[in-house]
Formats: structure tokens, C-alpha cells, sequence
């Protein structure tokens, strides 16, 4: 699945974020969700994505991205990555965008992304 997402090709990586996303947040698939969850180096390709110049796919993103936020029990790999990229992530979110605002929903999740974000305490070492 890696290789689909970090594809050069923008309709296979839109895609396949989609469909991941739609994947990891099927009730049925809990376990992939959180196996998928766990790993820092799928936290690190979905900020990647979050960053790309594609709206769409930074859209796509975002929705696999706060599966990763939202997690209660985050491995030390990922909330560490989290943290250190905390005043970041914050500014990206607050200004990311905001042309979807009228969408109660997204801009709900948003907000509770931020205030999560935010809450991040220091890793434990």
C-alpha cells in the first residue's frame, strides 16, 4: 500500500488515500485501523500527504490523519512525532483550508484536531 500512496501518479495516490481512509474507518476493520495506527512511519507518509500540493489529496489525508490524533492510546513513536511537530501541526490546521469551513463537520473535526494537538503533553522518556 505504500508504494500505491507515495506514487508519482496523482489519480492512484487520491485514490488509494481514499481508500484507505474509507478502509481504516470501517467499523468491521478495527484491528487494521489500529495496526495501521501504531506505526510512525504511516504517521509520517500521511503528514507528507498533508503537505502536498493537491488539495485533494491533502483533503484525503486528513481524514487518516486524525485517526492518528484521535487514538487514546498512541504508541511513544507516534505521540513523540506528534509532539515535537506540535506548534506545527497547529498552525497548518487552524489556516488549513478554510474554504471547506462551511462544512459544520469538517470544521468541527478541525477544531477538535487542534485542541487534541494542543493537549499533547512531552513524551516520556
Amino acid at each position: 500500500y505504500t508504494q500505491l500512496l507515495e506514487s508519482n501518479n496523482y489519480v492512484v495516490r487520491r485514490q488509494s488515500l481514499k481508500l484507505l481512509g474509507e478502509i481504516l474507518l470501517e467499523r468491521k476493520n478495527f484491528h487494521v485501523m489500529i495496526s495501521f495506527i501504531k506505526q510512525s512511519n504511516n504517521l509520517k507518509m500521511i503528514m507528507n500527504a498533508l503537505n502536498d500540493r493537491s488539495k485533494s489529496i491533502q483533503y484525503e489525508a486528513f481524514h487518516i490523519f486524525k485517526i492518528f490524533v484521535a487514538n487514546p492510546t498512541k504508541t511513544p513513536e507516534v505521540h513523540k512525532i506528534l509532539f515535537k511537530n506540535k506548534d506545527k501541526l497547529v498552525k497548518f490546521l487552524v489556516d488549513f483550508q478554510n474554504d471547506k469551513n462551511s462544512d459544520e463537520q469538517f470544521r468541527d473535526e478541525k477544531a477538535f484536531l487542534v485542541k487534541e494537538i494542543r493537549k499533547l503533553q512531552p513524551p516520556e522518556n
